[in-house]
């Protein structure tokens, strides 16, 4: 047998003890926004990897999940009485435990479970991103939930700072920023100054909510039931919440209420505006109160800067003209706003000092 190399003694040796001593050069670790709507997971050094529906696909008598995800989300409507299709996350915390845990453990296995089995890597460290004014108990599960699904440590960080560094404001200096996120089941409002939030406001009123008006205006003003993937894919082609117009139309598919039979109608973006708009007003109306809210320096930090749109509902056409109109402030749309939350996560999660002043403790 041949005698191994004393260099190669000393590289195994450094690299064992190094691989013992910090776990964290051998692991990625993980930021996750997981939200009422989407779940997105992003590697430190290498960006986001997962961006896919929070929902799953269970069988009623056994529990068993069938399908998590966006292949999930293709069975919504379409599923026959012994499969139902969950959303663990009701208004940006969790309801269905046991199946938030299961989405969890199953996106994080789908990064890390690709590494080699010759010996067991150590768990991910974990950030994620939770709603502002959720109790301890919420808090507490979403803490178990990611320790259960596999993370050696998780780190929480409410969403309004997560999105804010996200979206790079200069939240540690001594200046006011505000920042709006519009998500599937939560709208968050704060402004942060000096790397804390001073004032906010968590609205169960946001993508999901806008998505039931257009259900109901189908349902009141056309006849016509609808599916939540039909009022969303509606809501994104036509929706306008500012000088909404006639001519801007889209095919609406549904169900007669008076023959029980499939119809297809031309709709308009005033016919959706209708629905959409108390939805609207109502996070407008926040937004202006969490500025009254707001010591009198700061408000003059944001009438500077402005305010910051984050969150899929940024992307709501119009929104930010209306929000212009009524605050007279100006407003800016992150550059690809559903990940803000996300980004932040891992900017903290890469920020040691960082990290230690914005964690939920």
């Amino acid at each position: 047998m041949h005698e191994v190399p004393e260099r190669t003694k000393k590289i195994c040796y450094h690299f064992l003890m190094n691989f013992f001593k910090f776990p964290s050069l051998f692991t990625e670790d993980l930021a996750i926004d997981l939200g009422t709507a989407n779940t997105m997971i992003y590697v430190l050094g290498k960006g986001v990897v997962v961006r896919e529906p929070t929902i799953c696909a269970i069988k009623k008598k056994t529990k068993e999940i069938i399908a998590i995800g966006a292949e999930a989300k293709r069975m919504l409507g379409r599923t026959p009485p012994a499969i139902v299709i969950v959303r663990p996350l009701k208004d940006g915390v969790i309801s269905d435990y046991d199946a938030s845990e299961k989405i969890l453990y199953y996106f994080i296995n789908k990064i890390s479970g690709k590494k080699s089995s010759f010996f067991r890597l150590p768990r991910p460290r974990v950030a994620l991103g939770v709603p502002a004014n959720i109790t301890e108990v919420e808090r507490r599960a979403v803490f178990k939930a990611a320790l259960s699904a596999g993370a050696r440590q998780a780190f929480l960080l409410e969403e309004p700072m997560a999105a804010a560094l996200g979206a790079e404001l200069p939240v540690e200096e001594a200046k006011g920023s505000m920042i709006v996120d519009i998500g599937g089941g939560t709208t968050e409002i704060a402004v942060i100054s000096l790397g804390g939030i001073v004032v906010a406001k968590s609205l169960k009123v946001a993508g999901y909510e806008i998505d039931q008006k257009v259900i109901e205006i189908s349902k009141e003003k056309f006849g016509l039931i609808i599916g939540e993937r039909t009022a969303e894919e509606i809501k994104i082609e036509i929706g306008n919440v500012f000088e909404p117009r006639d001519d801007k139309t889209a095919q609406l598919k549904g169900r007669s209420i008076a023959t029980g039979l499939p119809v297809m109608i031309a709709v308009s973006q005033k016919d959706i505006y209708e629905g959409i708009k108390i939805p609207v007003s109502y996070i407008v109306e926040q937004i202006k109160d969490t500025i009254e809210e707001t010591p009198p320096e700061l408000v003059a930090d944001i009438l500077k800067s402005g305010i910051t749109l984050s969150g899929g509902g940024a992307l709501l056409c119009g929104l930010d003209k209306l929000l212009s109109c009524e605050t007279k402030i100006p407003i800016r749309v992150v550059q690809d706003p559903m990940t803000s939350v996300v980004k932040g996560c891992a900017k903290a999660l890469g920020n040691k000092k960082l990290l230690e002043k914005v964690r939920v403790t």
